[in-house]
């Protein structure tokens, strides 16, 4: 009996006598006593409670003939090496069934062997616990807890469907299928209803243990519907899981659900699971689990643990949800907020690629100024979602607003700067704010091209520098020092300036693309300069071959690309002279505008043309006190006509009285031009006026 006072005699043998009955007669534990040969003496009455074993007629006789199933694994083995090297065996899992059709039992077996006092071998005991709802239990809790890892790893609904499916496969279900709503595909709600009111349903995702399951199973995007008073529209119409124990081919609702039910026939299904897919008050879809290689049917434990998975994965699929369709808004918004298209320009050729792959913040723009000059944009903001796009909108608003007073670039962003840090205070002082440390960085690259000086000025705010490619072969990236993003830091932001050949070709890009390619600039330098050169085939295929080239499989954020071939105009497209400040230069600038505009063929519009010059000049004289500079453009359809003075005070249009002697030269140049302003120079200012040549233009 092991240890003990001893030397007690008659109350150590009644000690003895009284552990035994307990063991036998009162125990939890089934206990079995063996003989040398493994045949049953003794069993307590606990061990008549262990169903694994048929023990009403298992006296004198060997395991094999009362232990069934669980003989045939490692319980003999078990027997036979404790019997003969005498090491107990402690807690050994036996695992069996009581019949093919029925589920697997796990047994905890504790065995020793029986000595006598002189050390011979009496034979075995084995302490017996059935472990079958424990190990069910934590074979269960360890589902969930993989499922919950590994189910809505995304925001996708078809990728989140197929990890519910490779869950519940084979663990579960020998065949998982998941069909989701066609209005939940779109991002919409569906609230719960009568099942047929639903429409159809949309195989999202579908998993089997048999080989032979695609000539059964339902293909990806095949939509399948509804049919009346089966177990399929009564989970949804009462949104409760139902749990077909026992499937036969003869089942009456079979034949209302004319391609589920055939299909499930196929497949020799025995048991069946349907279980509604709902979350938020939203109905997403169905899922339906069958049985038809293993042998047991679902029980009511396993319809809950179902149930659960189902529940856990109907959350993500409405977080999937949401997301497909705040990222539809978010994309229809950034969509209409960049250029509907790109118009052509005299000072560029311009050619782009968008390749949207996440609803972001990343724009371009190609913008007219003054002078026959353009202004090519790009920027991005970081993040996606309504909140990038919307960003985007506000700044590309607010620099095609800027570009028209003709700012110098860096003015530019120091005013976009300070505008997007009001618009970032306003966020913040939102309820539902993020904290600061989460501000989406807004960057932004504003370049300006005058193809009369061949110049180029640019500045960046945290934004890669434009790549010039030139005709020579070269390329090569602009140098520009780069300020913070916008809304960051201090807006402290400068000008390059740098002349450019005709014919060179600026590549602009968002940062996303860049970083996609290389982190390092000089490989990303050489795989562009690959991707542009030679640089004299059609801009738009150079486009297309540098997206193709730079983009990588596995792009996560949008690729913006804009690329702008300089083109000049020559001294035969361009007049320009100084003139005195004085009341006479007004005749001579009338005169040598009319001679330009002969040389030019446009002798037509001589009176529209001088009229406009002769004003601008008259303003300059009278308010200006040094040399006056004028110059005309011929700019395509229209001609610029352009007078610079001194003088730093801007011009106001107004509509002069009847009586008054003056007032009426800019509002004359107004009635006659197609657009007209003033830009700050170095020294004074320039108005400029541009008169159409035709009455489209």
């Amino acid at each position: 009996m092991g240890a003990s006072l001893g030397g007690r005699g008659r109350l150590d043998a009644e000690l003895d006598k009284a552990v035994l009955g307990a063991l036998f007669s009162e125990s939890t534990v089934g206990l079995h006593v063996l003989d040398t040969q493994l045949r049953l003496v003794r069993f307590n009455t606990a061990a008549r409670y262990v169903k694994a074993f048929a023990l009403e007629e298992a006296l004198g006789r060997h395991p094999r003939e009362w232990a069934g199933d669980f003989y045939t694994g490692n319980y003999e083995k078990i027997l036979l090496q404790v019997l003969d090297t005498g090491v107990p065996a402690l807690d050994v899992e036996v695992r069996g069934h009581l019949s093919p059709d029925r589920p697997e039992l796990v047994l905890s077996l504790s065995c020793f062997r029986l000595e006598d006092s002189a050390g011979g071998v009496l034979g075995l005991a084995t302490a017996v616990v059935d472990i079958t709802e424990r190990t069910r239990a934590a074979a269960r809790l360890a589902l969930l807890e993989r499922a919950g890892g590994r189910i809505g790893t995304t925001l996708d609904i078809f990728r989140t469907a197929q990890e519910f499916a490779d869950e519940m496969v084979p663990a579960l279900a020998d065949t998982v299928v998941v069909e989701v709503l066609d209005s939940v595909l779109r991002g919409e709600v569906s609230a719960p209803g009568t099942a047929m009111e639903y429409g159809a349903l949309r195989c999202t995702s579908r998993r089997s243990t048999a080989l032979d399951a695609e000539r059964y199973l339902p293909s990806i995007g095949e939509a399948v519907g509804l049919s009346s008073a089966t177990p399929f529209t009564q989970c949804l119409s009462d949104l409760r899981p139902r749990m077909v124990e026992h499937l036969g081919p003869d089942a009456d609702w079979l034949k209302r659900e004319p391609v589920r039910g055939r299909r499930l026939t196929e497949a020799g299904a025995h048991s069946l699971l349907v279980l509604p897919l709902t979350a938020r008050g939203a109905v997403i879809g169905v899922a339906h689990c069958y049985r038809d290689r293993t042998p047991h049917s679902f029980d009511e434990g396993e319809l809950a643990l179902a149930a659960e998975l189902a529940d856990r994965v109907a959350l993500c699929l409405d977080n999937a949800r949401l997301y497909a369709r705040e990222r539809s808004a978010s994309r229809v918004l950034q969509l209409s907020l960049r250029p509907a298209r790109v118009l052509g320009h005299d000072a560029v050729e311009t050619a782009y690629s968008y390749h949207p792959l996440g609803a972001g913040g990343d724009w371009f723009d190609v913008i007219p100024l003054s002078g026959a000059r353009v202004a090519l944009v790009t920027g991005d903001t970081a993040g996606r979602g309504l909140e990038a796009a919307a960003t985007m909108g506000e700044v590309r608003a607010a620099i095609s607003a800027l570009a028209v007073l003709d700012l110098a670039p860096e003015e530019v962003l120091e005013r976009l700067h300070a505008l997007v840090t009001r618009l970032h205070g306003e966020r913040l002082r939102r309820a539902d704010a993020m904290a600061d440390d989460g501000r989406q960085d807004t960057t932004c690259l504003y370049l300006v091209y005058s193809p009369v000086t061949r110049r180029c000025a640019v500045a960046s705010a945290g934004h890669p520098p434009p790549v010039l490619a030139r005709p020579d072969g070269t390329v090569e990236y602009a140098m520009v020092t780069a300020g913070p993003p916008l809304g960051r830091g201090l807006a402290k932001y400068g000008t390059a300036e740098f002349d450019i050949a005709e014919d060179s070709v600026l590549l602009m890009s968002n940062t996303a693309m860049l970083r996609a390619v290389s982190d390092d600039p000089d490989e990303q330098l050489s795989r562009i300069g690959d991707a542009l050169l030679p640089i004299g085939r059609p801009l738009q295929e150079i486009c297309d071959e540098v997206l193709y080239k730079l983009t990588p499989e596995q792009m996560e954020n949008d690729a913006v690309l804009l690329l702008a071939r300089t083109r000049s105009l020559g001294p035969d497209k361009v007049a320009s002279w100084t003139l005195p400040n004085h009341p006479a230069s007004v005749s001579e600038a009338r005169t040598r505008t009319e001679r330009a505009l002969a040389d030019w063929g446009l002798e037509p519009h001589a009176f529209t043309v001088t009229l406009v010059v002769s004003e601008l000049v008259t303003n300059a004289v009278r308010y200006s006190d040094g040399p006056i500079a004028v110059r005309l453009i011929l700019d395509g359809p229209s001609v610029v006509c352009e007078v610079t003075d001194d003088s730093s005070t801007v011009p106001h249009l107004r509509h002069a009285e009847e009586v008054d002697e003056g007032g009426r030269g800019l509002y004359l140049t107004w009635q006659v031009s197609r657009r007209w302003g003033t830009r700050p120079e170095s020294r004074g200012k320039t108005i400029w006026a541009e008169v159409a040549l035709s009455e489209d233009g």
